[in-house]
């Protein structure tokens, strides 16, 4: 016998696969180039620690990605209301004195060593499910402003208060931008959402004029030249990196900016790193790399069945990207510095396992997962509907039964007069 050929993935699946795997190779190349000469001037060990990290928590979230790929999509939809209530309740508990760990001036972590995550990046994945169900379940309500208020935008508020309040901008920004093309996709009227946009960033501005530190990043945003030795040295310090990589970069390890000059060179200023060392060709092939995950995602959300696979993988797809392009125009000076890391490329924990575990939802909506979801068998509209189902179940049903030699039904023998 001949061996049956294995099915192959869809085109989607693959450009999913190719590219992540692709980002985590060139992160971890990176990681270690833009942490080991530090951490070895600083007396912190053999240079690899980060490195280590980096494979150690990729090595867990690439678990995590294949078990989620493969798991039938309704087991996230019965479970999202949990999972919700799980991250609103580890949000309360990180910002509780004692519990939340303060790092940087910021509270956004919970654990103790070096098993420490962030609540916010388990809150944004749940934000996304609860919207794709809730968008699936009610379609009506995303036609008006008024009925995605309560579901949609007063869960995600709450959320977002709870994240501002840490501080973590950033995160309340990459929230804000998925659940804003989630509600476009479903068919929420630009110009109503443009109106919730339009108080959203008075609210930003007016939390960012508040705090001291928080306005002098808006200012040092607006002319980081203007106080290049404070409040602009970091947004300084990255644009000299990637302005003198040129096109082609100094070469890989190469980079005099990441030993002591620019901060947070492992995470969120790695891009500034990959430019200075393999020049605008490495971005260009790193945005490239974002952009075919971007293909692949709306492609899948356009193929996927059904209205909750097709808003999940357009969610999921809305978040690698809003994240990525903030890291970006941050490193660039096209937006304030709001330490969101880069996608699969920057050192991080929760980020790193989180962002896997929703490419692996991805991916498994790429490869048909839309088709693990229970279909529900649709009510007849009236009585004339109900008895034409009726005899077309009882013609089946006939249909299948076994039939005797002459071609006839084999039907119950008749007791011999």
């Amino acid at each position: 016998m001949r061996p049956r050929r294995q099915q192959q993935q869809p085109l989607e699946h693959r450009l999913l696969l190719t590219a992540t795997f692709c980002l985590l190779a060139g992160g971890a190349v990176m990681v270690y180039s833009a942490s080991s000469a530090r951490t070895l001037l600083q007396g912190q060990g053999d240079g690899t620690g980060f490195l280590l990290k980096y494979v150690a928590y990729g090595a867990v979230g690439l678990l995590g990605m294949n078990i989620v790929s493969r798991m039938p999509l309704d087991v996230f939809r019965r479970y999202t209301p949990a999972l919700l209530m799980v991250a609103f309740g580890m949000l309360v508990l990180v910002l509780m004195p004692g519990l939340g760990l303060r790092i940087n001036g910021a509270r956004r972590w919970i654990g103790a060593g070096p098993l420490q995550f962030q609540p916010s990046e388990i809150m944004k994945l749940a934000l996304i499910l609860h919207a794709a169900g809730m968008l699936a379940a009610r379609p009506r309500i995303a036609r008006s402003l008024r009925t995605v208020a309560g579901p949609i935008l007063g869960v995600g508020g709450c959320a977002l208060l709870l994240i501002a309040a840490q501080p973590d901008l950033g995160t309340a920004l990459v929230i804000s931008a998925t659940l804003a093309a989630m509600l476009v996709a479903a068919g929420l009227p630009i110009r109503q959402l443009g109106l919730v946009a339009g108080v959203g960033g008075f609210l930003v501005l007016m939390f960012a004029i508040v705090e001291p530190y928080r306005r002098a990043r808006l200012t040092a945003f607006l002319n980081p030249w203007a106080d290049h030795g404070a409040s602009g040295y970091q947004a300084v310090q990255g644009q000299i990196a990637i302005g003198s990589g040129g096109l082609f970069g100094h070469g890989l390890g190469a980079s005099v900016q990441k030993t002591s000059y620019l901060p947070e060179a492992h995470t969120d200023f790695i891009l500034a790193v990959i430019g200075e060392e393999l020049g605008l060709v490495g971005i260009l092939a790193l945005l490239s790399l974002y952009g075919m995950i971007g293909y692949a995602g709306l492609r899948t959300a356009r193929n996927a069945k059904g209205a909750y696979a097709k808003l999940l993988a357009g969610g999921l797809t809305s978040l690698i990207l809003c994240q990525a392009l903030l890291n970006v125009y941050a490193v660039l000076g096209l937006a304030p510095l709001t330490g969101v890391p880069l996608p699969f490329i920057s050192s991080g924990s929760t980020s790193l396992i989180v962002l896997l575990a929703a490419m692996g939802l991805l991916l498994n909506v790429a490869a048909g997962g839309s088709a693990h979801l229970r279909a529900v068998p649709a009510r007849p509209k009236d009585s004339r509907d109900r008895a034409a189902a009726e005899r077309k179940q009882r013609r089946s049903a006939g249909a299948e039964r076994p039939r005797g030699r002459n071609g006839g039904h084999r039907g119950p023998r008749r007791a011999a007069s």
